[in-house]
């Protein structure tokens, strides 16, 4: 499996729908690690063009890898070493093309249905992962990817739906059940 995951954090909109860089959150990337090293994601990419967010990523990296959390907390090691920090979505793929010897397909996610041409079940997300294509599942956080990034990717994965019309779930929920549908046994 060459799966390889993407918490977008620019450009993402609030909740006016105006484009912006939303702040990192030491507990999504916790907890996406996690996720990430349990259903066995090759690299998660931590994608924000603002330096003082890449420093804070970069000291919770640190922290869980060289530092005293290393130590302390040998699971949460293995799983902050799977971090990767970027400024660009067109960097975590060049990353993954270096790596992988070709560039990756991208799958971007939404929480609204989009245009039927591009959009995907989880059971073809999934024959994909599975047929070993390099794929990258991009994640937005805020109120979601802007539209002119979600255009830009090979594919737009089905959203989660619950009972209700409620719509608003966690990033980390959301990758937690996309996860499971994708890659999970």
């Amino acid at each position: 499996m060459r799966l390889y995951i993407g918490l977008v954090h620019y450009p993402v909109y609030n909740k006016n729908f105006q484009t912006i860089a939303s702040a990192i959150t030491t507990l999504d990337v916790h907890d996406i690690a996690r996720l990430a090293r349990t259903f066995d994601v090759k690299l998660f990419f931590v994608i924000t063009p603002l330096e003082d967010q890449q420093c804070l990523a970069r000291r919770i990296y640190r922290h869980w890898t060289v530092g005293f959390g290393a130590e302390y907390n040998r699971h949460r090691k293995e799983a902050i070493e799977l971090v990767r920090v970027v400024p660009s979505l067109d960097k975590a793929m060049l990353a993954i093309g270096d790596k992988e010897g070709k560039a990756p397909l991208v799958i971007a996610t939404a929480a609204s249905r989009q245009e039927r041409n591009r959009s995907i079940s989880c059971e073809e997300a999934r024959c994909m992962i599975e047929d070993d294509l390099p794929v990258l599942l991009i994640f937005g956080t805020a109120w979601g990817l802007e539209r002119a990034l979600i255009d830009t990717a090979d594919y737009v994965l089905e959203p989660i739906r619950g009972r209700g019309s409620y719509n608003h779930l966690s990033v980390r929920a959301a990758v937690a059940i996309i996860l499971d549908r994708l890659a999970g046994r």
